[in-house]
C-alpha cells in the first residue's frame, strides 16, 4: 500500500499550529487529566443533547406554530417528520466531522460541533411562524433542524472516542459511561426546562411565545461548552498516533475498505438502545399528551424521573461491563427489551395516569442504561485510533437515524394506522432481536488494550513513517 496516501505527515508549519501536544509513547493520563476530560467532554455533551432533544419536547407548540392543521395528529406527524430530518443529517455529520476528527484531533472537532449546534438551536427560537411567513417558516425550521443533526452526527462519536481514549484498560466502561450520563443530564435538563415552562406559563402564553425560551436558552449555553472544549487537552491515543505519523489521510476509505464487518456490528449493537431512547423517553411525552390526555407538565415530570434513573444507572452498568464483559450485559439487555416492550406499553395504556407513565418510563430507563452504560466502550473497541472517530460515528449515526430518529414518526404513524396504541411495542421488539444478533459478533475487549495498543500486527492499515 502506498504510504503517501495512507497517512498525513504534518509539515513544519502544521506542527507549529497543531492543537496536538507533544507526548511520549508511554505517557498515560493521571487522575486530574481524566477528571478534566470527563468534565469538558461531559458538560459539552449535555449542552449538545439538550439542544437536540428540546425540539421533541416542544413538538406540540411547534406543530401549532409551523404546521397548523384542523387535525392535531397531522400537525404532530409533520413536526416529528421534521424531527427526523435532523437525523438524516447525522450520518453526514458523522462522515464530515468524524473524518476531520481522525485527521486533526478529537478536540478540534468537538469545538466545531458545539458552535454549530448553538447556532442552529438559537435560530429556531427566533424563527417567524407560519402565520407570519407562510410556507417559508417550516422550510426555515427544517434548515435549522438539519444544522442540529449535522452537529450531533459529529458530536456523539467524538465524545465517545474522547473518553475511551483517556481511560485505562479495565476502566473504559466506567469512564466512557459518563458520556452517556451526560446524555442523561441533557435529557433531564431539557425535560426540566419543558416542565417549568408548561407549569409557570399559562397555556396560551406557552403556545404563543414561551416555547421560544427553551431554544434561546440552548443558544446561551453554547459559549460555556465552547470554553470547556477549547481548554481541554487532546487524547493520549490520538497524540501517539500523530506522533508516529499514523494519522491516515482518508479514514473513510480505510474504514469501509478493511472494517466493513465491525461497522455493521457497531450499527447492529446500537439499534435497540436508539429505539428505546427515542420511543420511551422522547416520543412518550407527546404520545401521552395526544393519545392518553395526560397533562403536559405531568409527562415532562415523568420523563425527568426516568432521566434520573438513566443518569444513575448508566455508570453502574458501564462499571459492570468492565467486570463481566460488554457482551453479557448487551445480551441480557436485548432479551429483557424484547420480552418487556409489549408489557411496558400495555402498562401505560392500561393505567393512563401519572403513576402508570412514571413506572413505564422508569423501567424503560433501566433497560436503556444496560445498553448505554457500556455502549461507548464496546463501539470504540471495535476500531483502531486512526479511524475510530469516523467509524463509530458512522455506525452509531446510521443506527440512530434509522431506528431512533424515525422511531417517533413511525410510532405515531403506527398508532394512527392501526388505531392501536400498543403497536409501537412491536418496533422495539424487532430492534431487540437485531441487537442480540449483532452482539454475538462483537469483539469484547473489556480487560484488553484498545486494538492498536495490544496487537499492532493485526491492523493492516498501520503505515509508520520511515
Amino acid at each position: 500500500m502506498d504510504s503517501s496516501t495512507d497517512f498525513v505527515a504534518p509539515s513544519k508549519d502544521e506542527r507549529a499550529t497543531s492543537p496536538v501536544r507533544p507526548v511520549s509513547e508511554g505517557r498515560r493520563p493521571d487522575r486530574v487529566a481524566i477528571r478534566r476530560a470527563i468534565v469538558s467532554c461531559g458538560l459539552g455533551q449535555m449542552f449538545e443533547i439538550y439542544d437536540f432533544l428540546i425540539y421533541a419536547f416542544m413538538a406540540a407548540p411547534l406543530a401549532r406554530a409551523f404546521f397548523p392543521s384542523s387535525d392535531p395528529m397531522v400537525g404532530l406527524l409533520s413536526t416529528f417528520a421534521t424531527f427526523a430530518v435532523g437525523f438524516f443529517m447525522r450520518p453526514v455529520g458523522a462522515i464530515v466531522i468524524g473524518s476531520y476528527g481522525d485527521r486533526h484531533g478529537r478536540r478540534a472537532a468537538l469545538v466545531m460541533t458545539i458552535g454549530l449546534m448553538a447556532a442552529g438551536t438559537g435560530a429556531i427560537g427566533l424563527l417567524p411562524t407560519y402565520a407570519t411567513l407562510g410556507v417559508a417558516a417550516p422550510i426555515m425550521l427544517v434548515l435549522c433542524r438539519m444544522a442540529q443533526g449535522f452537529s450531533t452526527g459529529g458530536e456523539w462519536g467524538g465524545a465517545a472516542a474522547f473518553l475511551v481514549e483517556y481511560a485505562p484498560s479495565g476502566k473504559r466502561g466506567w469512564i466512557s459511561s459518563f458520556q452517556q450520563a451526560a446524555t442523561a443530564l441533557g435529557l433531564l435538563f431539557a425535560t426540566l426546562v419543558s416542565y417549568l415552562l408548561t407549569t409557570v406559563l399559562e397555556p396560551e402564553a406557552f403556545s404563543a411565545w414561551g416555547w421560544r425560551l427553551a431554544f434561546l436558552l440552548g443558544f446561551v449555553l453554547g459559549p460555556v461548552g465552547h470554553y470547556l472544549r477549547t481548554h481541554a487537552h487532546e487524547t493520549p491515543s490520538f497524540e501517539r498516533a500523530a506522533g508516529k505519523r499514523e494519522v491516515v489521510d482518508s479514514p473513510l476509505r480505510v474504514a469501509f475498505g478493511a472494517y466493513r464487518r465491525p461497522l455493521l456490528v457497531g450499527f447492529g449493537i446500537s439499534i435497540c438502545a436508539c429505539a428505546i431512547n427515542y420511543i420511551f423517553l422522547v416520543f412518550f411525552p407527546s404520545f401521552a399528551q395526544q393519545q392518553l390526555k395526560i397533562p403536559a407538565s405531568t409527562t415532562f415530570l415523568s420523563t425527568a424521573i426516568s432521566g434520573i434513573v438513566y443518569l444513575v444507572l448508566s455508570p453502574l452498568m458501564g462499571a459492570l461491563s468492565d467486570r463481566v464483559g460488554r457482551r453479557p450485559v448487551f445480551l441480557a439487555a436485548s432479551v429483557l427489551s424484547g420480552i418487556g416492550a409489549y408489557p411496558l406499553f400495555l402498562l401505560v395504556v392500561s393505567i393512563p395516569s401519572a403513576a402508570g407513565l412514571i413506572l413505564t418510563q422508569a423501567l424503560a430507563s433501566v433497560l436503556l442504561s444496560m445498553f448505554c452504560g457500556p455502549l461507548c466502550a464496546i463501539l470504540s473497541e471495535q476500531f483502531p485510533t486512526r479511524i475510530r472517530y469516523s467509524a463509530l460515528s458512522i455506525s452509531y449515526g446510521l443506527a440512530v437515524t434509522i431506528f431512533g430518529g424515525l422511531a417517533p414518526y413511525f410510532s405515531a404513524h403506527l398508532v394512527q394506522l392501526t388505531a392501536n396504541p400498543l403497536a409501537p411495542a412491536l418496533y422495539v421488539t424487532l430492534t431487540a432481536v437485531l441487537t442480540f444478533a449483532a452482539t454475538l459478533f462483537a469483539q469484547d475487549r473489556a480487560n484488553l488494550p484498545l486494538p492498536e495498543e495490544g496487537d499492532r500486527s493485526a491492523d493492516p492499515f498501520i503505515t509508520e513513517a520511515r
